[in-house]
């Protein structure tokens, strides 16, 4: 579908959002590995999600959805029953790496599938990881499908992690939870923690590093998940309203979590006028509302250590680069060409549409001067923060935009022309 967009003047009102898209794949999981009922609130509703609960029905969980509610009655360990077909992780990176982790313990045969855009994503940064432990699971040409078989030779063992990656730390983890003995993930680069939060697991910071332990004692148990609202799906709206003249918004219980919360330190050293103004614990999680208003940005040097925090937000960030003082620069972020598409490309591509000057690296991009205001049709690649990334320029631009296969946003947030359309005033 294309979706055109008309400038926006001002916005102004206040957002809830779904709740965080991590957390919720991981509510999902554990609530369906413990044995009994979990209930989620304010569980995400995109498709990614979708694809986690699915594929733990075909495993035998009943899982339904009730006064906004996410009820599983999980199965308990190795009580998942062995599916009829293979499990689709359908656009879902998370989805497809994580259960990996929790499968190769089970007593029976399973294979992984997705679609066109994941069967293209590497698989071999878990596939290796849990090959080390023992795990007898196989890729095609590194990549969807994955076969994984029962393996009675499961080992813990201590894994130093290669890529930043919070995908492989907690497949790692998973799996790791259905053994007596402790297994170790090292990582020098803190990524996102969510697994070892809602687990409890014991975490050591020893300089740099940071040492996650996790055995069969830290296994699931039934719950009540309150998940916060998707601090990657609010970046959208932070930035839309600090671009745009005369305008304040509230945006109502975000997830804050020390390694999701980089946008919004990068936003405010550029100038933004970004407040927290109430804070809320869930279990381990910090959310807050945040209070946004009109802002003149000017672009700063972004950290190294920084990138792994802000990854997904990269797209949207580079919009509000795009209209910031002086020329917006990413490096080291080469993990941006492996997501649903190559979004290193994607954003230069699209740039260039623009008039501005961009040039693209194999760890990042850059882009400086002014826009050509006309209305351009922007591609998404089939990559919803592209698609939303692009939705936001369209609407500051006195032609506006259009965006092309725009239903892609469905991936993580299908409201969202809804929620833009609640705060134009």
């Amino acid at each position: 579908m294309m979706k055109e967009y008309q400038k926006i003047n001002k916005i102004k009102g206040e957002l809830s959002l779904p709740g965080d898209k991590s957390v919720s794949h991981r509510a999902v999981i554990f609530g369906s590995m413990a044995k009994g009922k979990s209930v989620i609130t304010n569980c995400s509703n995109g498709e990614d999600v979708k694809s986690s609960i699915s594929c733990f029905r075909q495993l035998g969980c009943s899982i339904e959805s009730k006064d906004g509610q996410i009820i599983i009655e999980g199965k308990g360990k190795k009580g998942f029953n062995k599916p009829n077909l293979p499990l689709d992780a359908g656009n879902s990176g998370t989805t497809s790496r994580l259960i990996s982790g929790m499968l190769c313990a089970q007593d029976f045969e399973t294979t992984i599938v997705g679609d066109e855009s994941l069967s293209k994503r590497p698989m071999d940064r878990v596939v290796d990881p849990l090959a080390f432990m023992g795990a007898k699971i196989e890729a095609t040409n590194h990549r969807l499908p994955l076969k994984i078989y029962p393996s009675y030779e499961l080992k813990a063992v201590e894994h130093i992690l290669k890529v930043p990656s919070a995908q492989v730390k907690s497949a790692i983890i998973l799996a790791g939870l259905h053994l007596d003995d402790t297994t170790t993930v090292v990582e020098s680069v803190k990524t996102r923690n969510h697994s070892e939060k809602m687990l409890g697991l014991e975490v050591e910071e020893k300089g740099s590093l940071s040492i996650i332990k996790v055995s069969s004692k830290n296994y699931p148990i039934p719950q009540e998940y309150n998940v916060p609202a998707d601090i990657s799906s609010a970046a959208f709206f932070i930035v839309f309203a600090l671009l745009s003249e005369d305008s304040e918004l509230i945006l109502r219980n975000v997830l804050l979590n020390e390694t999701r919360a980089g946008l919004i330190k990068v936003l405010k050293k550029m100038g933004g006028n970004i407040e927290i103004i109430a804070e809320h614990k869930s279990g381990e999680e910090i959310s807050g509302d945040l209070l946004i208003k009109s802002s003149k940005l000017h672009n700063i040097e972004i950290d190294k250590e920084i990138i792994p925090n802000i990854i997904d937000e990269i797209p949207i960030l580079s919009i509000a680069g795009l209209f910031a003082e002086g020329r917006f620069e990413i490096k080291n972020a080469e993990e941006l060409r492996l997501k649903e598409t190559d979004r290193i490309n994607a954003m230069v591509s699209n740039f260039h549409k623009l008039g501005v000057k961009t040039e693209e690296s194999i760890d990042g991009f850059c882009v400086e001067g002014n826009v050509n205001d006309v209305c351009n049709v922007y591609e998404s690649f089939g990559d919803h923060r592209i698609a939303m990334s692009f939705s936001i320029l369209s609407m500051l631009l006195k032609n506006g935009g259009k965006i092309d296969d725009f239903d892609c946003v469905n991936i993580s947030n299908p409201n969202f022309i809804n929620q833009i359309n609640s705060i134009v005033r």
